[in-house]
């Protein structure tokens, strides 16, 4: 369960049909069932019609949770990466300037894999945001120091030539501080 403190389930009961169904996040979320081949037809339709409409690209969020597979976490999974490889595959086949952005909060090392194949230049997503530099850009803020950025782009890995990190100040999501050690949040809290 994702959200603790407002989700007692992965899994709501649904009164209209009698069933119930998962959800990764909140119960008003269902999880789409990506192992059908219709769902994955019909999201593939979907970023079509939206591309044909004009935009640019997509913003993937929460794409390590697209797969679900008992026994595991959910997170990660390799059948994600193979659906991602297959996005990827046709959307640059029919919309070549389109970017896909993997929305992963987890650590660059985990994130990384969002690229895909390194030595194809990445088939996966062009960028990936770069969630532990968000909290670290304020924390360089508030010591007057590059040091919090500069130590963490350091750990980062290499990335494939066709990609980049996103590297951004705030999202739509909390300002979070999960991805600092506990000493660093006290810091940034006193």
């Amino acid at each position: 369960i994702i959200f603790v403190d407002t989700e007692a389930s992965n899994w709501t009961y649904d009164p209209v049909r009698g069933q119930y169904y998962f959800h990764r996040f909140f119960s008003h979320q269902p999880d789409l069932n990506y192992e059908n081949p219709a769902v994955q037809e019909e999201i593939l339709a979907a970023l079509k019609f939206w591309l044909d409409l004009g935009i640019d690209g997509y913003r993937l969020d929460a794409v390590p949770y697209l797969y679900a597979q008992e026994g595991t976490n959910c997170e990660n999974l390799p059948a994600t990466h193979q659906f991602l490889k297959r996005v990827r595959r046709e959307i640059d086949a029919m919309y070549p300037d389109t970017v896909l952005l993997a929305e992963a909060n987890q650590w660059p090392e985990d994130v990384v894999d969002y690229f895909g194949d390194y030595g194809r230049g990445g088939d996966e997503c062009h960028m990936a945001f770069h969630f532990p530099v968000m909290p670290r850009i304020f924390m360089a803020v508030r010591r007057e120091s590059r040091h919090p950025v500069s130590e963490i782009l350091a750990k980062t890995p290499a990335i494939p030539s066709g990609c980049q990190w996103g590297i951004f100040l705030r999202n739509h999501d909390e300002l979070t501080l999960e991805m600092v050690t506990d000493e660093e949040r006290d810091y940034m809290w006193a």
